[in-house]
């Protein structure tokens, strides 16, 4: 990796004043004054942000090779609400992770609650910031194996008000709706660009995991 792509900046310079929290409810929203330094020499003035804080997310994109089929969910989704074409979202199955959970387990384990599908291999494709301007959420992405002519029906939790609709959707068709805009989430579409990316060797990735 070039020298060009790292940042001649880290933690250390930048200073964090003073920190609260404004609001602590399903979202929790902290409001910091700091200064950091600056490009062209020196220091920034005093920065205010105001930052939704958010434990690790995951996402796991179900794919059965065989069949060429993803394994999709559709549910309502709040920050739809504005959304003319509908406020619910075809999307990954997804999570958050509690503490000090693996991942990976957090993964598994929401598969089986919003798909009633449990993975037999499972790939990690890559962790990215969701929305680094006002947040701090970071998100794990997997790919897992599964077979999709077992999917289907309606799942989630009702102690958490989910009622989630599983998609099976083939490859063909998935990579289409990236592309039309009707799949408008970024982290579906980051499964899918990767998918496309590596379809073709998904058996020896597979098989080179756990």
């Amino acid at each position: 990796m070039t020298n060009k792509l790292r940042s001649k900046f880290g933690r250390g310079d930048v200073g964090v004043l003073s920190r609260r929290t404004l609001h602590g409810g399903y979202i929790r929203v902290d409001e910091l004054v700091l200064r950091h330094r600056l490009f062209g020499g020196g220091e920034s003035g005093e920065v205010r942000r105001e930052l939704i804080v958010r434990p690790r997310g995951v996402g796991i994109l179900l794919y059965d090779p065989m069949r060429r089929e993803a394994v999709l969910v559709r549910q309502f989704r709040v920050g739809m609400i504005d959304e003319e074409r509908s406020p619910w979202m075809l999307e990954l199955v997804a999570g958050m992770v509690d503490g000090d959970e693996d991942p990976l387990q957090v993964a598994r384990r929401e598969s089986r609650e919003e798909s009633d599908m449990d993975p037999v291999k499972v790939i990690q494709i890559c962790d990215y910031y969701n929305s680094p301007g006002v947040g701090n959420e970071r998100i794990t992405l997997f790919c897992g194996q599964v077979d999709a002519s077992a999917a289907g029906g309606i799942h989630g939790l009702a102690a958490e008000n989910e009622d989630i609709e599983v998609v099976v959707v083939p490859y063909g068709d998935l990579v289409a709706a990236v592309e039309s805009g009707l799949i408008n989430n970024a982290m579906t579409i980051i499964a899918v660009q990767w998918l496309q990316l590596h379809e073709s060797e998904l058996d020896r990735l597979f098989g080179d995991s756990a």
